[in-house]
Protein backbone atom coordinates (compact mmCIF):
# COMPACT_ATOMS: atom_id res chain seq x y z
CA UNK A 1 0.00 0.00 0.00
CA UNK A 2 1.24 3.70 -0.64
CA UNK A 3 1.24 5.99 2.23
CA UNK A 4 2.29 9.59 2.10
CA UNK A 5 4.32 9.79 5.73
CA UNK A 6 6.23 12.35 7.58
CA UNK A 7 9.19 11.35 8.60
CA UNK A 8 12.56 12.78 10.44
CA UNK A 9 16.07 11.94 9.34
CA UNK A 10 19.59 13.66 9.18
CA UNK A 11 21.54 14.62 6.29
CA UNK A 12 24.80 15.22 6.07
CA UNK A 13 25.55 18.68 3.98
CA UNK A 14 28.83 18.80 2.46
CA UNK A 15 31.00 21.63 2.45
CA UNK A 16 31.14 22.61 -0.09
CA UNK A 17 27.39 23.08 -0.35
CA UNK A 18 26.94 25.17 3.24
CA UNK A 19 26.84 28.19 1.84
CA UNK A 20 23.64 27.18 -0.04
CA UNK A 21 21.92 24.74 2.95
CA UNK A 22 17.98 25.75 1.23
CA UNK A 23 15.04 22.89 1.38
CA UNK A 24 15.76 21.98 -2.30
CA UNK A 25 19.08 21.04 -0.97
CA UNK A 26 18.19 19.02 1.66
CA UNK A 27 15.20 17.34 -0.61
CA UNK A 28 17.96 16.56 -3.00
CA UNK A 29 20.39 14.72 -0.41
CA UNK A 30 17.48 13.18 1.31
CA UNK A 31 16.38 11.52 -2.39
CA UNK A 32 19.76 10.56 -2.46
CA UNK A 33 20.26 9.14 1.07
CA UNK A 34 16.71 7.61 1.36
CA UNK A 35 15.00 6.15 -1.87
CA UNK A 36 14.93 2.99 -2.47
CA UNK A 37 16.15 2.39 1.07
CA UNK A 38 13.40 -0.44 2.68
CA UNK A 39 12.84 0.04 6.76
CA UNK A 40 10.42 -2.38 8.97
CA UNK A 41 8.05 0.74 10.36
CA UNK A 42 7.28 2.42 6.81
CA UNK A 43 8.17 -0.05 4.04
CA UNK A 44 10.27 1.54 1.30
CA UNK A 45 11.01 5.18 0.30
CA UNK A 46 9.21 5.74 -3.00
CA UNK A 47 10.00 9.28 -3.04
CA UNK A 48 10.43 12.30 -0.72
CA UNK A 49 8.21 15.02 -1.94
CA UNK A 50 8.65 17.67 0.26
CA UNK A 51 11.30 19.36 3.54
CA UNK A 52 9.37 21.52 6.00
CA UNK A 53 11.35 21.78 8.71
CA UNK A 54 15.48 21.86 8.80
CA UNK A 55 17.07 22.27 12.11
CA UNK A 56 19.77 23.79 13.39
CA UNK A 57 23.38 22.01 12.02
CA UNK A 58 25.38 19.94 13.79
CA UNK A 59 29.58 19.46 13.61
CA UNK A 60 30.77 16.35 14.68
CA UNK A 61 34.23 15.62 15.96
CA UNK A 62 36.79 14.34 12.76
CA UNK A 63 33.78 14.53 10.23
CA UNK A 64 33.64 17.60 7.48
CA UNK A 65 30.14 18.10 6.76
CA UNK A 66 27.28 19.69 8.56
CA UNK A 67 24.52 17.41 10.29
CA UNK A 68 20.89 18.62 9.41
CA UNK A 69 17.68 17.24 11.29
CA UNK A 70 15.00 17.70 8.62
CA UNK A 71 11.17 16.80 8.78
CA UNK A 72 9.97 16.20 5.38
CA UNK A 73 7.23 14.14 3.63
CA UNK A 74 7.89 11.01 1.51
CA UNK A 75 5.83 8.86 -0.49
CA UNK A 76 6.41 5.08 0.72
CA UNK A 77 5.33 1.52 -0.27
CA UNK A 78 4.86 -0.82 2.37
CA UNK A 79 3.16 -4.41 1.52
CA UNK A 80 0.33 -5.71 4.01
CA UNK A 81 0.19 -8.95 5.34
CA UNK A 82 -3.36 -10.28 3.11
CA UNK A 83 -3.48 -7.08 1.08
CA UNK A 84 -4.67 -7.63 -2.74
CA UNK A 85 -2.18 -6.15 -5.49
CA UNK A 86 -1.59 -6.17 -8.74
CA UNK A 87 1.53 -6.51 -10.83
CA UNK A 88 3.25 -7.10 -13.83
CA UNK A 89 5.43 -10.31 -14.11
CA UNK A 90 8.75 -9.73 -15.11
CA UNK A 91 10.39 -12.70 -14.57
CA UNK A 92 9.22 -15.99 -15.24
CA UNK A 93 11.38 -19.41 -13.73
CA UNK A 94 11.03 -23.21 -13.27
CA UNK A 95 9.59 -22.55 -9.46
CA UNK A 96 7.30 -19.56 -10.00
CA UNK A 97 6.74 -16.07 -11.53
CA UNK A 98 8.19 -12.93 -9.98
CA UNK A 99 5.92 -10.22 -9.94
CA UNK A 100 6.67 -6.63 -9.41
CA UNK A 101 4.11 -4.82 -7.21
CA UNK A 102 5.11 -0.94 -6.68
CA UNK A 103 8.94 -0.88 -5.75
CA UNK A 104 9.32 -4.19 -5.25
CA UNK A 105 8.89 -8.40 -6.35
CA UNK A 106 7.05 -10.63 -4.75
CA UNK A 107 7.35 -14.60 -5.39
CA UNK A 108 4.28 -16.24 -7.23
CA UNK A 109 5.24 -19.79 -6.59
CA UNK A 110 4.13 -22.13 -9.37
CA UNK A 111 1.90 -24.14 -6.57
CA UNK A 112 0.16 -20.79 -6.05
CA UNK A 113 -0.48 -20.00 -9.11
CA UNK A 114 -2.91 -22.45 -10.00
CA UNK A 115 -4.76 -26.03 -9.39
CA UNK A 116 -3.44 -27.38 -12.64
CA UNK A 117 -0.01 -28.59 -13.08
CA UNK A 118 2.28 -25.63 -15.02
CA UNK A 119 5.01 -26.99 -16.98
CA UNK A 120 8.40 -24.21 -17.40
CA UNK A 121 8.73 -23.33 -20.38
CA UNK A 122 12.35 -21.99 -20.61
CA UNK A 123 12.64 -21.37 -24.30
CA UNK A 124 10.03 -19.36 -24.42
CA UNK A 125 10.04 -18.36 -20.22
CA UNK A 126 6.63 -19.02 -19.73
CA UNK A 127 4.56 -21.56 -17.40
CA UNK A 128 1.86 -23.36 -19.28
CA UNK A 129 -1.16 -25.48 -18.35
CA UNK A 130 -2.03 -28.77 -20.83
CA UNK A 131 -5.22 -28.87 -19.21
CA UNK A 132 -6.36 -25.47 -20.37
CA UNK A 133 -3.69 -23.92 -22.39
CA UNK A 134 -3.81 -21.20 -20.01
CA UNK A 135 0.04 -19.26 -20.04
CA UNK A 136 1.77 -17.21 -17.64
CA UNK A 137 4.57 -15.25 -19.17
CA UNK A 138 6.65 -12.11 -18.77
CA UNK A 139 4.48 -9.16 -18.98
CA UNK A 140 1.07 -10.27 -18.16
CA UNK A 141 -0.79 -8.45 -15.38
CA UNK A 142 -1.60 -10.69 -12.44
CA UNK A 143 -4.07 -9.84 -9.26
CA UNK A 144 -2.61 -11.73 -6.19
CA UNK A 145 -2.54 -11.80 -2.44
CA UNK A 146 0.32 -10.91 -0.06
CA UNK A 147 0.96 -14.11 2.41
CA UNK A 148 4.26 -13.38 3.58
CA UNK A 149 6.81 -10.08 3.90
CA UNK A 150 10.46 -10.82 5.24
CA UNK A 151 11.65 -7.38 4.73
CA UNK A 152 15.86 -6.84 5.22
CA UNK A 153 16.48 -3.85 5.75
CA UNK A 154 20.60 -3.74 5.48
CA UNK A 155 20.23 -5.54 1.39
CA UNK A 156 16.24 -4.55 0.26
CA UNK A 157 17.21 -6.37 -2.41
CA UNK A 158 16.93 -9.86 -0.75
CA UNK A 159 13.32 -8.76 0.75
CA UNK A 160 10.82 -11.52 0.96
CA UNK A 161 7.51 -11.02 -0.37
CA UNK A 162 5.51 -14.02 -1.18
CA UNK A 163 2.62 -14.06 -3.06
CA UNK A 164 -0.92 -16.44 -3.68
CA UNK A 165 -3.16 -16.47 -6.65
CA UNK A 166 -5.28 -19.74 -6.01
CA UNK A 167 -8.17 -17.82 -4.48
CA UNK A 168 -11.29 -16.77 -6.31
CA UNK A 169 -10.92 -13.25 -8.15
CA UNK A 170 -7.45 -13.74 -8.13
CA UNK A 171 -4.85 -14.50 -11.30
CA UNK A 172 -4.43 -13.12 -14.38
CA UNK A 173 -6.42 -10.74 -15.80
CA UNK A 174 -6.81 -12.30 -18.79
CA UNK A 175 -7.71 -15.67 -17.05
CA UNK A 176 -10.50 -13.84 -14.81
CA UNK A 177 -12.07 -12.22 -17.83
CA UNK A 178 -12.32 -15.22 -19.66
CA UNK A 179 -13.64 -17.36 -16.29
CA UNK A 180 -16.17 -14.33 -15.95
CA UNK A 181 -17.65 -14.46 -19.46
CA UNK A 182 -17.89 -18.25 -19.26
CA UNK A 183 -19.96 -17.78 -16.01
CA UNK A 184 -21.80 -14.22 -17.40
CA UNK A 185 -22.55 -17.36 -20.90
CA UNK A 186 -23.83 -19.93 -18.46
CA UNK A 187 -26.24 -17.62 -16.39
CA UNK A 188 -27.67 -16.51 -19.17
CA UNK A 189 -28.37 -20.22 -20.47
Amino acid sequence: MYKRVRLKDTVEVPPRHLAEVSPELVKRLLQDKLEGRMDESVGSVVSVTEVHDIGDGAVLPNRPGVYYEAEFDAVTYDPQMQEVVDGEVVEVVNFGAFVGIGPVDGLLHVSQISDEYLAYDEENQQLASRDSNRVLSVGDSVRARIVTKSIDERNPRDSKIGLTAKQPGLGKHGWLEADRERHEAEAGD
